[in-house]
């Protein structure tokens, strides 16, 4: 959709698939910041007078999105009431989503920190009473680099959550809800 440094101009909307946002350091080391599924905006910045955008997104898989010119994006937000109801409760959602992930990594263990990715991905909670949950394709790469950690250990606790019966990962990343457990773990 766009890259980090390029004119902030415009709000998404994913209706479905799914997209990862990014940020790369001025010495290249890339960073995975979020990864967002159907029903979420991004590009909310450019709202505030942000000119360029600071992070890339970009689609993980075939995705349909909606891009809402800045400009018709504050016409809708002061126009439809119950539009800016929801876009606000969106952004609320991201803030408390952003501080529980700064919480994750100033004092979790890399252990925690992809238990909890993983629990998140799977959309866990939000969900009826689901025993088990599949986590959409995602390399092993990509959630180290969302952990803050290495691809090594990344393999290293997914092999360790599937001999406890925590995950699956026969034809794809089951996630059973108790791996909850090695979140809420001391």
């Amino acid at each position: 959709m766009f890259s980090q440094g390029e004119p902030a101009d415009a709000v998404f909307y994913l209706l479905a698939g799914k997209v990862k946002l990014t940020v790369l350091s001025s010495k290249g080391k890339e960073a995975v910041i979020t990864i967002l599924g159907q029903g979420e905006f991004f590009g909310e910045a450019c709202l505030t007078g942000q000119l360029v955008s600071t992070v890339s997104a970009m689609a993980l898989e075939e995705s349909t999105i909606m891009r809402i010119d800045k400009a018709a994006m504050i016409r809708i937000l002061r126009e439809e009431l119950t539009f800016a109801e929801l876009f606000i409760s969106h952004l609320l959602s991201r803030n408390i989503r952003i501080e529980e992930d700064l919480v994750d990594q100033l004092f979790n263990s890399s252990e925690k920190r992809l238990a909890r990715i993983l629990l998140l991905l799977a959309h866990f909670g939000k969900e009826d009473k689901v025993e088990e949950l599949i986590v959409p394709k995602i390399s092993q790469e990509t959630l180290a680099d969302m952990a803050s950690t290495t691809r090594s250990r990344v393999s290293f606790f997914l092999n360790k959550f599937r001999k406890l019966g925590f995950i699956d990962y026969n034809g794809g990343l089951r996630i059973r809800s108790s791996l909850l457990n090695i979140v809420l773990l001391d």
